[in-house]
């Protein structure tokens, strides 16, 4: 078994210009040796509005599930190509919903984009609230780089 070391460890961060950028002083996803640990994900777009969300004339604040759900998968897409990846290298997710009861309006989006047999492992949280109150959702991810080949000389 080989020592982690510094040296042999694989580390470097990923910043996505193009997603909204972090609140605080953390990257998009950080590498660590095979695996690419995505921060935690919203529907926030770049200029701080977010996607499934419409504020009315007279204030109140329509929210989807279901457009939240799809912007936050199509975000961590960006965020894994920025780390040559894709959805199909994700092992592991973590969901966190305002509301259970929008679970089945998140698995109606989220299944169209994995299946039991090859899709990440899952586990769906309720919170108390998000960084901000337009959020129904946030996804935090693990992915795995694939294995170089094995050199066959």
């Amino acid at each position: 078994m080989t020592k982690l070391t510094k040296r042999n460890l694989s580390r470097q961060t990923y910043i996505v210009e193009q997603n909204a950028p972090a609140l605080a002083c953390y990257p998009h996803a950080h590498r660590a040796g095979p695996f690419l640990f995505l921060s935690g994900t919203s529907s926030r777009r770049h200029d701080n509005s977010h996607a499934g969300v419409e504020v009315l004339e007279d204030g109140r604040v329509i929210k989807d599930i279901e457009a939240q759900t799809y912007a936050v998968i199509e975000n961590m897409k960006t965020i894994l190509a920025k780390a040559e990846l894709d959805l199909s290298h994700l092992v592991d997710l973590s969901v966190f919903l305002v509301s259970m009861d929008d679970y089945a309006g998140f698995n109606r989006v989220y299944n169209t984009y994995f299946n039991a047999n090859d899709g990440p492992a899952r586990t769906t949280i309720g919170v108390a609230q998000l960084p901000h109150p337009n959020l129904l959702i946030e996804i935090k991810a693990t992915a795995v780089f694939p294995e170089p080949p094995l050199n066959r000389d």
